[in-house]
């Protein structure tokens, strides 16, 4: 019979297999991922989606919007964010962090300090960010979610997370202003000048 050390199992357990959010991005950033693809990791999925124009236009409008009431710092695009859940890990469009944000000690974001999230539709992960990725974002606790979705020429606004679902939802065509003075954004969204697909 072999006797096994305490030392050994606690060797054998740092040496896990278990599948993480960080050593599936440590594998994608070893891969020759081209410029311009968006990865993200859904519910343990990976996605990868190239960036259009139509795309980037509206997610530089957004960010030129929040411009004014958010410092640079606290503006992100296509940043890992680790959110609750089985192995979610976003590159969200846009997010406004709130100004008391701060990077942890990996040098990541907090989710919790979220307080708008802007997700621009493609074709091949829509999906995401109509059904998992929103179910997320509420559970996170995000207070406001944007979804621009440039084929139908429609925002969707969701608002007053409760468990993972929002509990408002207003939805507007491009060209409409999303009044968002209400929430923790503070600020008038325009989106007249949103294209479409």
């Amino acid at each position: 019979m072999t006797a096994v050390l305490e030392t050994d199992r606690i060797a054998m357990a740092d040496e896990s297999d278990e599948l993480t959010l960080d050593k599936m991005f440590e594998t994608l950033e070893k891969m020759p991922v081209p410029e311009g693809i968006k990865v993200e990791i859904v519910e343990g999925n990976i996605f990868m989606s190239p960036q259009r124009d139509t795309h980037w236009t509206i997610t530089l409008d957004i960010i030129r919007q929040l411009d004014g009431t958010y410092a640079y710092n606290k503006i992100k695009s296509d940043v890992r964010f680790d959110f609750p859940g089985h192995l979610n890990g976003f590159a969200c469009d846009v997010v406004a962090l709130s100004k008391d944000a701060t990077m942890d000690a990996k040098k990541h974001w907090h989710y919790s300090d979220i307080e708008f999230v802007a997700e621009v539709i493609s074709k091949g992960t829509a999906a995401n960010d109509y059904g998992p990725k929103k179910a997320t974002y509420a559970a996170a606790g995000v207070p406001v979610y944007v979804i621009a979705d440039p084929y139908t020429g429609r925002c969707h606004v969701y608002t007053e997370p409760k468990g993972d679902e929002y509990s408002t939802e207003l939805t507007v065509a491009f060209g409409t202003d999303i009044d968002l003075t209400g929430t923790p954004v503070g600020l008038t969204l325009k989106t007249g000048e949103f294209p479409r697909d």
